[in-house]
């Protein structure tokens, strides 16, 4: 079991760390912008105090015509507890957060190749929403 609670400013080394062993890529000025405070951002947190995990999103209103709703921009979590519930809990947490606000829906974006991460929200209860991510290539 771990302990869901807000980031802080002091989280940000854990949390760059965390994603660059996961993604490869080290970006700490991404993660500072993203615990600004219009935006929900939560740690899991280990009985020892380290951070395990984390999600992150905000809610978007209008974007195209469709109406406010919690999106998810991030989640991570360390891979010696994945399938142990952590992610299912941050996820409620940030769940719960957009319901305060007063949405109805939550939305995320993911790489149709990453059946890890699709299978992760798939178990939440997600499945495809009603838009349809477009994309040129401008190399």
């Amino acid at each position: 079991m771990v302990a869901i609670r807000p980031v802080q400013a002091s989280d940000l080394s854990a949390i760059s760390a965390l994603d660059a062993r996961l993604t490869g890529n080290a970006k700490p000025d991404y993660w500072r912008e993203m615990m600004a405070p219009d935006r929900h951002f939560l740690v899991a947190e280990s009985a020892k105090g380290a951070l395990v995990g984390f999600i992150a999103g905000e809610v978007r209103a209008w974007e195209f015509g469709q109406p406010p709703a919690g999106w998810v921009f991030a989640i991570q979590i360390d891979p010696r507890l994945r399938l142990k519930g952590v992610g299912s809990q941050l996820f409620e947490a940030i769940v719960l957060r957009f319901k305060g606000e007063g949405v109805t829906r939550v939305r995320t974006l993911v790489d149709r190749r990453d059946h890890l991460i699709l299978s992760f929200f798939r178990a939440q209860g997600m499945v495809a929403g009603p838009s349809l991510q477009l994309d040129k290539d401008l190399s």
